[in-house]
C-alpha cells in the first residue's frame, strides 16, 4: 500500500488505561490510532499511553480531547451544550483544552482535536467573539507546548470554520475532516468543502451517515459505505490537495458489534484507496 492514506482507528480511554487502547490497535493490524482523553487527564496516564504505543510501534496521532460538562448530539440542546460556545462551560473547558495541550507536548502527540460546538456563522454575534477570544487562549498554551489544535468539522459550517481559523489568526490551526459529520449536521458536502477547507485538513475520519431529515435530530450515522459519504471522491481530493496523513476510522457504537464495522471498513476502504491511488 502507498505511503499516503493509510489508515487508523478511533478509540476512547477507558477507566485510564491507555494499554488497552492500543492493545485493540494492534488487534486490529491498524499502525495509528486516535485516542479519546477525557478531560483533566493526568501526565501520568499520558507517558503510559506514549510507552505503550511506542513499545507497540503504534503511532498516535492526536489527543482527541473531550471537554468536562454536558455535551448533548441534537439541534436542541447541543447549541447549549457542546464545545467552547456556551458560556456557562467556556473558562473550565479552555483550562481542560490548555491542560490537554501540555500533556500532549510532553509526551510528544503532535496535536489535540475537539469540537468547538455550534459556532455562530455571523462573526458580530457576542458567542462568536467570545469563542474566537477562548481558543486564542487554547493556541496560546498550544504554541507553548510545541502542539497544533485540530477543529474537528460538524457543528459549524465550513464557511464559519475557515473565517474562525482566520479570526483565531494562530499558524499551528487544522482540520479534523470528518465528512460524515458535515452530512449528519446537514453543514454541506465533503467533497465541496474540501474547497472551502483545504489546505487546513491535518487528519480525516472515515465515518458515514446521512442527512437529517428530522429537525430535532442528527443524521444516522452508519457503517462505512453504507451512507452518503463518497469516500473515493474525498479520497481523490485529498489527494489532489497534497494531503499525506492518516485516515482514521471511526464508529460511534460500542460493543462486538463496532470491532465487526470496523474490521468490515478496513477491508471497504482499503478497496477505494486501492482504486484511488490506481
Amino acid at each position: 500500500m502507498s505511503c499516503k492514506l493509510m489508515m487508523g482507528v478511533m478509540l476512547h480511554l477507558r477507566e485510564g488505561d491507555p494499554q488497552a487502547a492500543v492493545d485493540k490497535v494492534k488487534a486490529l493490524g491498524l499502525p495509528s490510532c486516535q485516542l479519546g482523553w477525557p478531560p483533566n487527564t493526568p501526565l501520568e496516564v499520558g507517558q503510559a499511553l506514549q510507552a505503550a504505543a511506542q513499545a507497540a510501534g503504534v503511532t498516535v496521532t492526536t489527543l482527541w480531547a473531550s471537554l468536562p460538562g454536558p455535551a448533548v448530539w441534537n439541534f436542541t440542546e447541543g447549541p447549549s451544550t457542546i464545545g467552547l460556545v456556551p458560556d456557562q462551560w467556556r473558562p473550565e473547558r479552555v483550562k481542560a483544552l490548555q491542560a490537554a495541550a501540555v500533556v500532549a507536548g510532553k509526551i510528544g502527540i503532535q496535536s489535540i482535536t475537539t469540537h468547538c460546538g455550534f459556532i455562530p456563522s455571523w462573526p458580530g454575534d457576542r458567542q462568536y467573539q467570545e469563542t474566537v477570544a477562548a481558543l486564542k487562549d487554547v493556541l496560546a498554551a498550544c504554541t507553548d507546548s510545541g502542539v497544533q489544535f485540530w477543529y474537528e468539522t460538524g457543528q459549524e459550517t465550513p464557511i464559519t470554520l475557515l473565517r474562525t481559523i482566520q479570526d483565531v489568526g494562530y499558524e499551528n490551526q487544522g482540520i479534523n475532516l470528518d465528512p460524515a459529520n458535515l452530512l449528519m449536521y446537514g453543514n454541506g458536502n465533503p467533497v465541496d468543502a474540501l474547497d472551502v477547507l483545504g489546505k487546513y485538513v491535518h487528519s480525516v475520519h472515515a465515518k458515514d451517515g446521512f442527512f437529517p431529515t428530522d429537525p430535532n435530530k442528527l443524521g444516522e450515522e452508519v457503517p462505512i459505505g453504507k451512507g452518503k459519504v463518497d469516500f473515493k471522491k474525498v479520497f481523490t481530493r485529498l489527494l489532489e490537495l497534497g494531503y499525506t496523513g492518516d485516515i482514521t476510522i471511526e464508529r460511534e457504537i460500542s460493543g462486538p458489534k463496532q470491532i465487526e464495522d470496523i474490521k468490515q471498513s478496513i477491508h471497504y476502504l482499503e478497496g477505494v484507496i486501492q482504486e484511488v491511488l490506481g
